[in-house]
């Protein structure tokens, strides 16, 4: 094989000599997105087997933090538009072979769900809010209507739960000129972190020891899953393309090393279901709230990471020599 060194003196802002037009706001989208689908999964679920009682955070509180996620994620999706005036376009119009045009319309649908879901716990999951809203002939029919069609809705929130988590990954994964976010595996492994997430978010919540010890085994088995899933991501990497397997250099005794392994793989991934074993024994003490707060730190550094590892990686290696000094010396600067 030849090798062949590139050298240029483009200059182009967010784009050499790395691309880097996701910024933080496209981060915390997609963690607030998959905190969104994970509550949407997990309320449905208990709704519609009947066990809104006994799992009373999940059923009736968890819709909330639900749509607050959800509207900070649009919050943090305006911000990064950069033509903010014509905002609504991105939701008004429809472009089949756009990616992130599906995207905005399923937001559309998720919201849609997610405030119904809320709606109809919102007497018993929070009546200080209730309270007010029943005051009002629109209000009292907003709450019974959204309680009459709960079970329905549940079933449309799992659907659109699980769609929108792989959307997260599939947006991801569409980005075939960035090797190390081109894996298969991104959208299943958006979905389990979505899903853990919302199940660290019950464990911080809940009060109740049965609902509890549920979401205690159910996040081990999801970090469980977590880890293979990562596992078998990075292996799919190291077996794919030159570019793909070059695309893991980063984290392999590159600049991402420390950050990948000490920051996010240990404390995000391995020490939390270290803790959520010991929670499986069915005792846990106050100490153990640190576990679902690494999982929500975990779920935002896995996103922080496959955006910036994506968008460092290339299928186009060049030096760049531009020089600004070239332009004054031109008397074009």
């Amino acid at each position: 094989m030849r090798e062949e060194i590139l050298i240029t003196v483009r200059d182009n802002y967010k784009i050499d000599p790395t691309v880097s037009v996701w910024g933080w706001q496209v981060i915390a989208d997609l963690f607030l997105v998959g905190l969104t689908a994970g509550a949407l999964i997990f309320a449905a679920l208990v709704i519609l087997r009947g066990k809104e009682e006994t799992f009373d955070f999940t059923a009736k509180r968890l819709p909330l933090i639900g749509l607050i996620s959800i509207g900070l994620a649009m919050t943090f999706l305006f911000l990064k538009l950069t033509h903010k005036i014509v905002f609504w376009r991105f939701f008004g119009a429809f472009v089949p072979t756009a990616v992130m045009s599906w995207g905005a319309w399923l937001l559309q649908l998720v919201i849609l769900a997610i405030l119904l879901l809320t709606l109809q716990g919102l007497r018993k999951g929070y009546p200080s809010l209730a309270s007010p809203v029943e005051k009002f002939g629109i209000g009292r029919w907003a709450l019974n209507w959204a309680e009459r069609i709960k079970r329905p809705v549940a079933w449309a929130s799992v659907v659109l739960g699980v769609i929108i988590a792989f959307y997260t990954g599939t947006l991801m994964t569409s980005m075939d000129a960035r090797p190390f976010s081109s894996s298969g595996l991104m959208a299943p492994l958006f979905l389990v972190s979505g899903l853990a997430t919302a199940a660290a978010v019950v464990l911080i919540g809940s009060r109740n020891a049965e609902e509890r010890r549920l979401f205690t085994g159910t996040l081990f088995g999801l970090l469980a899953f977590k880890v293979l899933l990562l596992a078998l991501t990075l292996a799919n990497l190291a077996n794919g393309s030159q570019q793909q397997i070059e695309s893991l250099h980063p984290i392999f005794g590159g600049d991402y090393t420390q950050l990948f392994w000490l920051f996010f793989v240990i404390p995000g991934l391995l020490v939390p279901l270290v803790i959520e074993a010991f929670g499986l024994r069915g005792k846990r003490p106050a100490w153990m709230i640190i576990s679902p707060v690494l999982v929500l730190y975990g779920a935002y550094m896995l996103r922080q990471l496959f955006v910036d590892l994506g968008q460092v990686s290339g299928y186009i290696d060049y030096v760049n020599t531009y020089n600004p000094a070239l332009l004054d010396l031109l008397g074009m600067h």
